[in-house]
């Protein structure tokens, strides 16, 4: 399978980066709504450490996806794609990368405005982005809150929208996001025969 994506199909390299930033989010989504309600203690400490961590992987992998896409180019639109749909197509991708690197920024400011320490998985320390300001935090708890939540509403868009043009209109939009025969897709003029 090609590093580079083609004029058709994503390359290995994307296809890996997409797939580790969604399994990145799910782990997120997982930590994320149940570190609230722990108890106080080493336990909640831990997660929340967790998943700072993981945010600041998720941003620097947003930081590299795009600058492979610079680099690798994408895929054109599957052939026969209305262009409004194209269009659609092309606003849920620049909301999703906008997100995927807005979300842990204000997570940053989030920490930075409490007052702590942002550590990498405990291998070194990221400098503040703000300073400790108890209005900026609950500004920031309640941005990084939504644009979670938009984030989810956009990427249950997205993979609703792939899954569609896999199983309706029967195109390789989803396909090709995913390593060759690892998804059939069916020949139209042989399906609605």
């Amino acid at each position: 399978m090609p590093l580079k994506n083609s004029a058709t199909r994503w390359g290995s390299v994307s296809m890996g980066l997409h797939w580790l930033v969604v399994a990145l989010i799910l782990l997120m989504a997982w930590i994320g709504l149940r570190m609230g309600g722990m108890p106080n203690g080493p336990d909640k400490i831990a997660t929340y450490a967790l998943h700072k961590s993981v945010g600041i992987s998720i941003l620097a992998l947003a930081v590299l996806r795009l600058a492979w896409r610079a680099v690798a180019g994408a895929p054109g639109h599957v052939a026969g794609t209305p262009a409004w749909q194209a269009r659609i197509a092309t606003l849920a991708h620049v909301a999703l990368y906008a997100l995927l690197l807005a979300i842990p920024l204000s997570g940053w400011v989030v920490n930075s405005s409490a007052g702590f320490p942002l550590q990498w998985f405990g291998l070194f320390n990221l400098p503040a982005i703000a300073g400790k300001d108890q209005g900026l935090h609950a500004l920031a708890e309640q941005v990084h809150e939504w644009l979670f939540w938009t984030l989810v509403l956009v990427a249950v868009a997205h993979a609703a929208a792939a899954i569609h043009h896999h199983l309706f209109l029967r195109d390789d939009t989803l396909a090709r996001m995913l390593p060759r025969g690892w998804l059939r897709v069916a020949d139209k003029e042989t399906h609605d025969a």
